[in-house]
Order: structure tokens, then C-alpha cells, then sequence
């Protein structure tokens, strides 16, 4: 069963890694200034405020998008990141289960069975934490964000690996690193639809 992580314990954790807080009490990491950083995108639908200099980064997967991407997520987190998958809002909880989200978000929760009282009042980005005999729920959850988020997004980090990725809320999932051969493995499980860029 899905547990939830404290985010002291997720801040610590990511500090080992190599990746920081970009926002105060927030589940959005990154990497330090100037450190190498290396990303690619998979895409649902058609986006044009994708700046050129990242599309070049990004390929196209097939529909449906949301379990497309959902799939390749958990296959990306199943067959090279070894460990348990954290996912958290790239703000914080009591934002995302607020008002217009309440509905939906709390659903989702509780179909992953974690009680969204515990999270609703938190200003801070604790994670849910899945472990790996846990991926069915996992790739719904992912599914579900994929299908319903549309002004904030998600982030899935990986303890004990380098890497990080953004559930976008505009049906897309972006892998960021420091380690470049580790994204070109993650991006090696999307099929190459014609149109993407090499």
C-alpha cells in the first residue's frame, strides 16, 4: 500500500542526490546552478508554447496519451530506476487539494488509498511514496494527474537515482538529470514517431 513520506525526509534525500528545492516547501527539484543538466519530453497532444530549444529534446508518443505516457513512465521507473517512486505536487498539497481540484485529487487518493485529510491541510510537498509491487497503482495515479491536472503540475523522483520527472499538466512528462547516459535510456523506451526530432 502506498505510504506517505515526510518531507523532511523527501528535502534530505533529494540534497543527496544532488538535486535542490527550486520553491520553498515544494516538490519541485532540480539541479544546482551550472551543474551539467540533461532532459527530454515525451509528449501527448500538439503544444506550441514548447520553445524550440527544448522541442529538439522531446518526442511524440502514440494515443492515448495519458496511459501512453502513464506506461512508459512506470516502465522507465520498473526496468531502470531501481527502488521505490515518490510523487508529489510541484507546489504543495493543501494548494492542489483545494477547491477546483478537491473533487478529482481526492478521488484519485483515495484509489491509491492514502486518505487526502492527511494532505489537505499541508503546506508542504511530503510524497507518496509506491513501491515497486505497487506499479498498477502507481500508473493509474500517474493516468489520472496526466488526465485531470490543468494549471499545476507533479513531480516523480526516484530515491537513489539521479533523476527526476515532471508530470505536466499539458499531457507531457519531462526527465531531467545530470547524468546523460541515464536519460538516453529513459528516452530509449519511447518509440520514435515520424515527425520527432533526432
Amino acid at each position: 500500500m502506498p505510504t506517505i513520506v515526510e518531507y523532511g525526509r523527501v528535502i534530505a534525500r533529494m540534497n543527496e542526490q544532488g538535486m535542490r528545492c527550486l520553491y520553498h516547501n515544494s516538490g519541485a527539484f532540480g539541479l544546482p546552478p551550472g551543474a551539467p543538466t540533461h532532459f527530454v519530453g515525451w509528449l501527448g497532444p500538439e503544444d506550441p508554447t514548447i520553445r524550440p530549444e527544448a522541442r529538439v529534446h522531446a518526442r511524440r508518443v502514440a494515443e492515448p496519451f495519458e496511459a501512453t505516457l502513464a506506461s512508459l513512465t512506470t516502465r522507465a521507473w520498473l526496468e531502470i530506476l531501481p527502488g521505490p517512486a515518490w510523487v508529489m505536487p510541484k507546489s504543495h498539497w493543501a494548494h492542489d487539494l483545494d477547491l477546483g481540484r478537491k473533487a478529482w485529487m481526492s478521488a484519485a487518493l483515495r484509489e491509491a488509498d492514502i486518505d487526502p485529510v492527511k494532505l489537505a491541510t499541508l503546506n508542504v510537498a511530503a510524497a507518496i511514496e509506491y513501491l515497486p509491487g505497487e506499479a498498477g497503482r502507481f500508473t493509474r495515479f500517474v493516468q489520472t494527474l496526466l488526465e485531470n491536472l490543468l494549471g499545476s503540475d507533479f513531480a516523480v523522483a526516484f530515491p537513489g537515482n539521479p533523476v527526476v520527472a515532471t508530470i505536466h499538466h499539458h499531457k507531457q512528462i519531462w526527465w531531467l538529470s545530470g547524468d546523460e547516459s541515464l536519460v538516453r535510456r529513459i528516452d530509449s523506451l519511447a518509440p520514435v514517431n515520424e515527425g520527432d526530432e533526432e
